[in-house]
């Protein structure tokens, strides 16, 4: 068999096994959305549950995942930004740094369900804050500093030698030279991965059943005291997700609609997840093309 043979084959086995993949991502997904179209509306997306009722909506669940969402980020982009920022830079050639990429690899492919019995333990347990909305944002955060840290880390390390080395030609001190140089190069990478992180953390659920709860209180959107539980802002309440919320109605079927709206929230995920993603390559690719012109 020629090599011109053999290279046909190979390219026409792999075309299939990409054709295939995306049969059934696309399959799949147009399942999930298709199934749940029809129950979305407006009032759905902002009324409360109803769990001995049938058609109930799940607004609570949805601001709860949002609010969740912020907070993680809040608490996982400093963090994860500074370290991966001394691993890039600063991080000497030795044994226990070696060590610390090596821990971090293992770590981003944690179960989240571990995740979930670790904050149980620290967050919930001894902290003694309960099955909270700061639990869950704790949590999350554990989970996805090392995919975030290595994300930075990458992007920093994939911003050529020669810009770094013509700031310090120039006299630039190394500080300087990361923020004004390094970081606004990494930038267009460092927003995909954050953002591809958000929609990571938007369908998380294992994590949040032993940290947020699988309860939600009745909730006063223009209610603005921090310490009442009918505060949407108070973070020491409990925060049933869209996705555990998924589970839940499922699991228990305590209303004859049960389906239905378990259908609809995972159209929204399903949706809010696509959204999440696009938005992210779509946002890096113009961040690329901005930032290159603006150095070019």
């Amino acid at each position: 068999m020629s090599a011109k043979v053999r290279d046909r084959i190979a390219t026409g086995v792999l075309t299939g096994i990409a054709v295939l993949l995306i049969i059934l991502l696309t399959g799949l997904l147009g399942y999930v959305i298709s199934k749940g179209a029809a129950h979305l509306s407006w009032e759905f997306l902002t009324s409360p549950p109803d769990m001995l009722n049938p058609g109930g909506g799940i607004g609570p669940q949805l601001f709860n995942s949002f609010y969740l969402l912020l907070l993680t980020m809040l608490m996982a982009v400093p963090i994860s930004l500074g370290a991966g920022i001394y691993l890039a830079e600063y991080a000497p050639d030795r044994k226990w740094v070696r060590a610390i990429r090596l821990c971090i690899e293992v770590l981003s492919s944690l179960p989240s369900i571990v995740v979930g019995m670790f904050g149980l333990l620290l967050f919930v347990t001894i902290t003694g804050w309960g099955y909270s909305l700061i639990s869950g944002a704790l949590a999350l955060t554990v989970f996805n500093l090392p995919l975030l840290v290595r994300i930075t880390e990458d992007a920093f390390r994939s911003v050529s030698k020669e810009q770094k080395e013509a700031s310090y030609a120039l006299g630039i001190t190394k500080w300087k030279t990361i923020v004004s140089v390094l970081l606004p190069a990494a930038l267009p990478g460092l927003v995909t991965g954050i953002v591809l992180a958000s929609g990571r953390v938007f369908g998380e659920a294992a994590a949040l059943l032993f940290t947020a709860g699988m309860t939600s209180p009745d909730l006063h959107l223009l209610n603005f005291d921090v310490t009442s539980t009918t505060s949407p802002w108070n973070i020491f309440r409990p925060a049933e997700s869209l996705a555990v919320h998924i589970w839940k109605i499922n699991a228990e079927g305590l209303v004859s609609d049960a389906r239905q709206i378990a259908d609809g929230a995972a159209a929204v995920l399903v949706i809010a997840v696509l959204i999440f993603n696009g938005s992210a390559r779509w946002f890096g690719r113009w961040l690329y093309r901005r930032m290159t012109k603006l150095t070019a």
